[in-house]
């Protein structure tokens, strides 16, 4: 199974439950996957633990003499010779259980358990914002890694059987590339359809291995008779199907994997089939796998033009999260030069600038975002706070002007518009802006300090405290109970006023 996890900004969220999805499966599999007669290359019954199947075992007795009808062995696919060397599938095998060994032991988690989200991406788990973000030997990568021990043993399980077969029946060499294609091809098909989904494992590749075969299996000429093979075509076609269908109906499994090397191990197992079906015949064998790997190279291509700016702003937030604040830009960067419509790219752009306190930066980006979009509010309360922050009240007005003009009754539009005329000593008409926003949306944050503080300014004491202490009732605030404390002073009221001071102190011991 390829397994799939949600990622997000610096935490990222690794393979979550497996034992719904390993129980619903493990019958599936039991079913589906049927050992091959090492003799003659048909499919075993299921749960054998035999090697040969009963047709060979007739016909080892009848050459020992026994009185049993004779029954001659079949050659295996396309006259295909057993070699005794160790094969792919088994070094293939052999990488990936080392692979989960050596991280096990490096992460320091239990093989029951799956790794953090983190740790899966720092061995090189496939996510979009990473891989098509430039990091592109994640695609390879992520068919080695697995996300606990079920994870791994089903797999492996799989690919022990199937690679058996499909090595058999393609050569080593051929099987090699033809899984690693559909492997790429997998890892690709889920960027493109879960750009933002972290994923790991080698079922596409395995299921790259059963679509060849099945294409294989129907179009290619065997020496065995149709009935030995039908029974294994039947097999991978319920392997598939059943598999896809448990993807679909449960979490978790990254079923784009699964389809994107179903269809490469198709594609190549038909024309290797038509095209190049003996194993001689190198050259037109590399040709078929020529255009396997322009297939991966065209996606990658593809993706990089049509995810590419996603992949490159998602990366550019998640280092920024994580304060690495000019690298996160420098990605930023890379996400509006490639797509210079992309709104939310500017304003995470700009967000980048803020946190790095390069004010000037900030508001060239949210500019941008307010000509390509004249009517973004955000962009425009934005941009004020900026010229607030660098106390550019005449900017700040003209901003929040603008705003009140598309939307009167923006809250936001009138608080920003009241503390431009805060800074430029226009007070009366600040409070007049801070009560407009109050009547909009009384429980705006902090409406009623900024109300006391104009009102105090002005004078008016008894509004003023009758403000600070509707402030007081919503949430304990220091400056909140020091203004006041200030305005009881004006007042006269030295008792309240020693009592909010002291209140003040205390919060502020608090912080």
């Amino acid at each position: 199974m390829k397994l799939e996890g949600r990622g997000s900004g610096a935490a990222l969220a690794g393979s979550t439950s497996l034992e719904d999805e390993f129980v619903a499966l493990i019958l599936l599999y039991s079913i589906c996957l049927m050992a091959q007669c090492e003799q003659c290359g048909r499919q075993l019954p299921a749960f054998s633990w035999r090697k040969t199947c009963r047709w060979c075992v007739q016909h080892q007795a009848a050459q020992r003499g026994d009185d049993v009808a004779y029954q001659r062995v079949e050659t295996a696919p396309w006259l295909r010779q057993q070699s005794t060397s160790m094969g792919v599938t088994q070094v293939i095998f052999g990488a990936n259980i080392a692979v989960f060994i050596a991280m096990t032991l490096s992460l320091g988690a239990s093989m029951l358990s799956s790794p953090s989200g983190q740790g899966l991406v720092d061995w090189g788990a496939n996510f979009g914002p990473y891989t098509v973000g430039g990091q592109w030997w994640r695609l390879l990568t992520a068919v080695f890694i697995h996300s606990g021990l079920l994870h791994i043993a089903f797999n492996m399980w799989c690919l022990w059987d199937l690679g058996r077969l499909a090595e058999s029946v393609y050569g080593h060499w051929t099987f090699a590339i033809v899984y690693l294609i559909c492997g790429l091809f997998a890892s690709l098909a889920s960027i493109w359809w879960n750009p933002n989904v972290l994923s790991v494992g080698a079922s596409g590749a395995i299921f790259g291995i059963a679509g060849a075969l099945i294409s294989s299996f129907y179009l290619g000429e065997f020496s065995l008779p149709r009935s030995a093979i039908a029974g294994t075509l039947r097999s991978l076609l319920i392997f598939a199907g059943y598999n896809l269908f448990f993807g679909a109906v449960i979490g978790h499994i990254d079923n784009a994997a699964h389809i994107g090397g179903l269809i490469m191990g198709l594609i190549l197992g038909a024309l290797i089939a038509r095209v190049a079906p003996a194993h001689d015949d190198i050259s037109k064998r590399i040709g078929v796998l020529l255009i396997g790997s322009v297939m991966v190279a065209g996606g990658i291509f593809w993706l990089q033009y049509s995810r590419g700016y996603l992949a490159h702003a998602q990366l550019g937030i998640d280092l920024v999260k994580q304060g690495q604040l000019d690298q996160g830009i420098a990605q930023l960067k890379k996400s509006v030069s490639a797509r210079p419509n992309f709104l939310a790219g500017y304003d995470a752009l700009a967000r980048a600038y803020v946190a790095k306190k390069d004010y000037t930066n900030a508001a060239v980006q949210w500019q941008r975002v307010i000509s390509l979009s004249p009517r973004d509010e955000g962009a425009y309360f934005r941009l004020g706070l900026i010229y607030l922050e660098q106390k550019d009240w005449a900017k700040a007005q003209e901003t929040y002007t603008q705003l009140l003009k598309m939307n009167p009754n923006s809250a936001d539009g009138h608080i920003g518009l009241a503390s431009a005329l805060s800074g430029l000593h226009q007070d009366a008409e600040s409070l007049a802006e801070f009560q407009r926003a109050a009547a909009i949306d009384p429980d705006y944050p902090g409406i009623n300090y900024n109300t006391g503080l104009q009102q105090a300014r002005l004078g008016h004491d008894d509004d003023a405290i009758a403000s600070l202490l509707k402030q007081r009732k919503i949430a304990d605030d220091p400056d909140n109970e020091k203004l006041l404390a200030d305005v009881y002073t004006s007042k006269g009221m030295f008792h309240e006023a020693v009592e909010a001071n002291g209140k003040a102190e205390q919060l502020r011991g608090q912080k």
